[in-house]
């Protein structure tokens, strides 16, 4: 079992100090030795320091990542499977809702559904129902929106995110999870938050 505190060696690790190719082999290092079972991973990571992590990735550097092929799905798979762990009770504890998703990619798109209901969200790759609302965005905006980088709302104002049904639950949607904040103190706020503005 490895003994490397996965954490203080993201921290250690600023994506701020590396370039857009660096970042991706990073992610691309932590994803291979998981699969080795070495215990060394991103699902190993606690929120707050993905959240982090993600936040201080330039837009250049999580849209890299988020353009190849394989990892992008290892990330789509730990955002939703942390979303299910981090699912608000309290506030969603009378929603009944289900959200399709569609990740603009080259010539196509990835798609993905997020049932809340009865207190509990899940998510997976087939659609089991319609759904209260379909959002398409870029899989590095989505990135963004679920922690905390960038609102949905501005997105939607830039042309960047199509909603599709209820825009007003989508526009409220992250509200119903306590995925922790670079506002919550995890470092990072002030130079990300002018940086995604420049970006958007």
């Amino acid at each position: 079992m490895s003994t490397v505190d996965i954490d203080a060696f993201a921290r250690a690790v600023d994506p701020e100090l590396l370039d857009e190719r660096q970042f991706v082999q990073l992610i691309d290092t932590l994803d291979m030795l998981g699969r080795a079972g070495t215990g060394i991973n991103l699902a190993a990571m606690r929120t707050d320091t993905f959240v982090w992590f993600v936040s201080r990735a330039s837009a250049a550097q999580l849209a890299d990542l988020m353009a190849h092929p394989h990892l992008r799905h290892v990330v789509y798979d730990e955002v939703f499977r942390r979303m299910s762990e981090h699912l608000d009770t309290k506030k969603a504890a009378t929603l009944d809702a289900v959200v399709h998703w569609r990740f603009t990619t080259t010539g196509d798109h990835d798609r993905f559904e997020t049932v809340i209901a009865h207190g509990t969200c899940r998510s997976g790759r087939e659609p089991t129902t319609d759904p209260r609302v379909t959002i398409t965005l870029a899989p590095a905006d989505f990135l963004r929106v679920v922690t905390g980088g960038v609102h949905v709302a501005m997105l939607f104002m830039r042309g960047r995110v199509r909603v599709r049904g209820d825009i007003a639950f989508a526009a409220n949607l992250i509200n119903y999870f306590d995925l922790p904040s670079v506002r919550d103190g995890h470092g990072g706020v002030g130079k990300d938050r002018a940086d995604v503005r420049e970006e958007l």
